[in-house]
């Protein structure tokens, strides 16, 4: 196979610092088209852990509503509620944006991630341009921990029978 001509050879760090990187950049992201329905609301799918979050963001007042209660009710812990307005603020969108979802499964933390990451998925598909924004805030990447299974011979997943000598 022969090489292209036109490559220089790169000798120091140099030479390496002048060489353009063909690598992606933050300009070059692909950005999704605008999806928005007949009632101008844009919808997602969050996950965390167990919970299965299923968001509608249309343009409002910035109110957000769980399984038709409003989430000062519905996740009374404030640490919930930072949780899932996060998005919003790193948009700089809070009080631009009305969210609806329901929630299924898990526990409260669970759900508020679940909620967490549908709501950034939905601004995206609202506005694209904030894909960068909530992209290196770890938004859009849903966290795949989960509970560890049982294994057979042992109490839980990792803890053990107690071991009695006598």
């Amino acid at each position: 196979m022969e090489e292209k001509e036109n490559t220089e050879e790169i000798k120091s760090f140099e030479d390496l610092s002048k060489t353009e990187i063909s690598e992606k950049s933050e300009n070059d992201m692909i950005l999704p088209e605008k999806e928005v329905d007949d009632l101008g609301r844009s919808y997602a799918t969050g996950k965390r852990k167990d919970a299965v979050a299923r968001v509608w963001l249309k343009q409002g007042s910035g109110n957000i509503t769980i399984n038709g209660i409003s989430s000062d009710v519905y996740f009374a812990r404030p640490v919930l509620r930072m949780l899932i307005n996060q998005p919003l603020i790193a948009a700089e969108r809070k009080e631009q944006f009305d969210v609806v979802c329901s929630v299924t499964g898990g526990g409260l933390s669970g759900q508020a991630g679940a909620v967490r990451h549908g709501i950034s998925k939905a601004l995206i598909l609202f506005e694209p341009e904030l894909k960068r924004v909530l992209k290196s805030g770890g938004f859009l990447t849903r966290d795949s921990r989960v509970v560890e299974r049982k294994k057979y011979g042992r109490r839980k997943a990792r803890r053990s029978f107690q071991f009695s000598k006598r």
